[in-house]
Formats: C-alpha cells, structure tokens, sequence
C-alpha cells in the first residue's frame, strides 16, 4: 500500500511537546493505533498496517478521534476506483477481551524503568542518558532483594557503584522517590513517545490518580 506522509499533531509523553508538523518515514514514522476492545477497555498499541486489516475485514465496532492516517490501497478493476481508508487514532475492535488479558502487568525492562523515572538518578537527582543509567536494586539481590517494580530505581553509574551492595539507609543515599509498579495504561504512555493528542486525552482519563499528577 502507498501511504502518503501524513500531518499529525504530535504529544510528548515526556515534559516536553514536540511542534506539530508533517512527518516523514525517515523522522519519526507514522502514529501506532490504540486498540480497545468493544466494550472501550484498553489492549495494547497497533500498528497501522494490523489496524488497517481491522478495517478492512469489517471488524472495527467503533473509533476516536479525527482521522490520523489515510491509507491507499489497490484499484477496483470494474470501477477503477482506489480503495482509500482513513485510519482513527484510537481503535475498537468487535469482541471483547479476555478478563486475564485486561490490565496487565508491564514487563519490568530498563527502558521502561528508565522511563518511569523520567531519566533521572534517584539518588543524585541528575538526568542522564539512556547509556549511562543502570538499574538498582534498593534491597541489593545479595541482602535477598528481588528484580521488581517495587525494588528497583534508575540510578546513574556513580551513584550505583557508591551504593554498592547496601541498601539506601546503610549508604546514607536517601531515595528521591519512593518505587513502583506502573499501571498498564501508564506504562502505555511511557512506552510511546509519538502519542497523539486524542490518544493522550484518551489515556489520562484511566489512569490511576497518583500517575495523573507527573504525567504531562
């Protein structure tokens, strides 16, 4: 299918907002769908092209949100007409989800930890690449501390080998902020950094009310 670059309005999930503007696949790509089930629970992030075989099996109970992307497909030999479908940001598929399916965990993976703590060393308070973050275990491994949401912080090389096989306390490296498990609408916003504005206004309306006050 050829897919013309499309004009998007972009929203950061971090603090800062990149300008809208017209993108091109060697940018920034083009937007991912958010799924839902029937019933309006949320599933995962889709890519447009899974998205568009939604459309085109007539398999989408409904949509949000201005059209994002217009896909173009083949011609009709009778008509001559090319098939044309424009793609919605947010996406409902028929059927309903599996109760096991909804809300999952998120995979406790560095990326997604770095991105929980925005970066940032929380014992120095630094904000550092991706390249020079590590993931510590605030209980260390050896003391019987597991590799869990509740027990790991981003923390820079420095601060890492100072801390050593000791907890916070015994290093006396008091912890910036407290660790935790993201939710998984949470997790969806840190997992993305081209989220729509529909999309964004979508998903800050389900998370919890502790994530809503330190996602922007």
């Amino acid at each position: 299918m050829d897919v013309p670059a499309p004009h998007l309005a972009l929203v950061g999930a971090g603090n800062s907002t990149p300008p809208a503007g017209r993108l091109s696949v060697g940018e920034s790509g083009y937007p991912r769908v958010l799924s839902l089930d029937a019933h309006g629970r949320i599933l995962d992030w889709m890519h447009w092209q899974d998205a568009v075989c939604l459309y085109v099996r007539g398999a989408v109970a409904w949509t949000l949100g201005d059209p994002c992307l217009t896909v173009h497909g083949g011609y009709n030999r009778a008509s001559d007409q090319q098939s044309i479908i424009d793609l919605h940001p947010i996406v409902a598929a028929r059927g309903h989800a599996h109760p096991k399916a909804l809300d999952p965990s998120p995979a406790l993976t560095n990326a997604a930890l770095f991105a929980r703590d925005g970066s940032l060393c929380m014992y120095c308070g630094k904000e550092f690449g991706r390249h020079t973050l590590t993931r510590d275990h605030v209980v260390p491994i050896s003391k019987g501390g597991r590799d869990v949401w509740e027990n790991v912080v981003c923390a820079c090389f420095h601060c890492n080998s100072r801390k050593g096989g000791r907890t916070p306390q015994q290093a006396g490296m008091p912890l910036l902020a407290v660790p935790y498990r993201p939710s998984w609408v949470e997790h969806l916003i840190l997992s993305n950094r081209h989220i729509l504005a529909d999309q964004m206004a979508f998903l800050k309306n389900h998370l919890p009310k502790r994530a809503r006050s330190h996602i922007q």
